[in-house]
């Protein structure tokens, strides 16, 4: 009886989830009126023009189309996909040289097994990475070291993928003084870079402390009860700790394996920078570093192949789950309601009050980043909307970019079409409705913390 009624409540796995999501675009594409936007080219990318939307002929997926999607998806999400692969092959190798597990636990010796402080550290580097536009998809490569040391310091596989993922998106949700997404968003509203970082730098330490504290707080009710943790590293096929022993101690080739792909790390930062790398820039550096950990560590060619495959077999499932997000938008973008969507969302604005514009602005990129999750797309959609609006309104264009900023960060931590946080959990061996469970209260908070930033810039007149 027990059993049978654990199984009648079981989540479904997230392929299920995004399949649902996606019969759910299917049936919106024969449900609303097809319409689109005019598009001009701004800096390399299609920004839509306010004003221009125009009803067409429908378009609805046809029972063909809807799993065509799928395959186009995938073809949409390669070089993304790739990338995990090749990293999930390249991490893999360097994790053979046992250089990140002795590593982790010479650190854990020296810190003398500062188990909160460890987490609470981790969480800030990677806040701070974001907090300036560095890490970005490449998070996804961090990802590893969470986990070996979430399991080190005998905790969980969530606190591991939390650390490293959340952290980062504590960075993302604000971008201080990100030169992409906010400055991207600041160029369409003709704000100068990087104006208003004050009140953003106020919402980052607040999130910074909310998302520590919620960590903190699981790491200790799972140090009291380990009936608490919602999931452990023997359901993940991993041991619980690895002891020294297996390792050995940290050597200097393990520090130089180390070195070696902390200097490829480096490398493609400052490209990054320097030359506007991206997604198949970094597969290239993995690809690279992975060779050069080999030869540091002693690895024979053949065996390095094995362990690469090996590696990449492991995230095979993220993936396609990455792939299959992406037919949602494929199926909206051909069903040609995408536009549709925006244009009935904004239109009820203008007629609010100012302070619940200002805050239907924020809830409806919190809204929109579940189907748009890239924050380039996003902005480049919703951004030509929001200037006009607020001027309006008599919102300051700054209050925009904010409620633009905190909507789309706060659900990439738990939108199920985002193909960054399903390799994440791919990387990092957890499911999606274990973490949906535990990241959905911050969802929450996060989002009380959006409201009211939103409600401080409207009045305080925030420029």
């Amino acid at each position: 009886m027990s059993t049978d009624k654990k199984r009648r409540f079981e989540m479904p796995d997230a392929f299920v989830i995004i399949f649902g999501i996606l019969v759910l675009a299917v049936l919106m594409t024969y449900i609303l009126p097809a319409g689109e936007f005019q598009r001009e080219e701004v800096d390399g990318r299609n920004v839509v023009i306010e004003g221009t939307y125009e009803k067409i002929e429908n378009e609805p997926a046809s029972l063909l189309s809807t799993f065509t999607s799928i395959q186009q998806g995938l073809i949409d999400s390669a070089p993304i996909i790739f990338m995990v692969l090749i990293i999930g092959g390249a991490v893999g190798v360097i994790e053979h040289t046992g250089a990140i597990n002795s590593g982790v636990n010479a650190l854990i010796s020296r810190t003398k097994n500062q188990q909160y402080l460890l987490v609470a550290a981790f969480i800030a580097i990677f806040a701070v990475l974001d907090f300036v536009g560095i890490s970005g998809n490449a998070i996804i490569a961090f990802i590893p070291i969470g986990i070996v040391l979430a399991r080190a310091l005998n905790l969980d596989p969530i606190v591991g993928v939390a650390m490293v993922y959340l952290g980062q998106y504590v960075g993302v949700a604000t971008g201080t003084f990100d030169p992409v997404i906010t400055g991207l968003a600041q160029s369409i509203a003709e704000l100068e870079l990087f104006s208003g970082w004050h009140l953003r730098l106020i919402a980052f330490f607040i999130l910074l402390a909310v998302t520590m504290t919620y960590i903190l707080l699981y790491v200790k009710r799972i140090n009291k009860d380990r009936s608490k943790s919602l999931l452990s590293f023997e359901e993940t096929g991993e041991p619980v700790k690895e002891s020294e022993e297996k390792f050995g101690p940290f050597t200097g080739r393990h520090k130089l394996v180390l070195l070696t792909a902390l200097a490829f790390m480096a490398t493609f930062i400052f490209g990054v920078f320097q030359f506007d790398w991206s997604t198949n820039e970094l597969a290239g550096i993995f690809i690279m570093m992975s060779i050069a950990a080999a030869l540091v560590g002693g690895i024979r060619m053949n065996e390095y192949v094995q362990v690469f495959i090996k590696g990449a077999q492991g995230i095979v499932y993220g993936a396609l789950v990455i792939g299959l997000a992406r037919a949602v938008v494929v199926v909206l973008e051909n069903g040609k309601v995408l536009d549709t969507i925006v244009n009935a969302a904004f239109q009820p604005m203008a007629q609010l009050p100012m302070f619940l514009a200002a805050e239907a602005m924020f809830v409806f990129n919190l809204l929109f980043n579940l189907i748009i999750t890239s924050g380039t797309g996003q902005a480049a959609i919703v951004m030509p909307f929001m200037v006009p609006l607020a001027d309006m309104l008599e919102i300051t264009r700054q209050t925009a970019v904010l409620s633009f900023k905190l909507g789309d960060g706060t659900t990439n931590i738990i939108a199920p079409t985002s193909g960054v946080l399903m390799a994440v959990l791919a990387v990092g061996k957890v499911p999606y409705s274990k973490w949906f469970k535990f990241v959905l209260p911050l969802v929450l908070m996060w989002t009380v913390v959006g409201i009211i930033m939103v409600a401080v810039a409207v009045m305080t007149g925030y420029q």
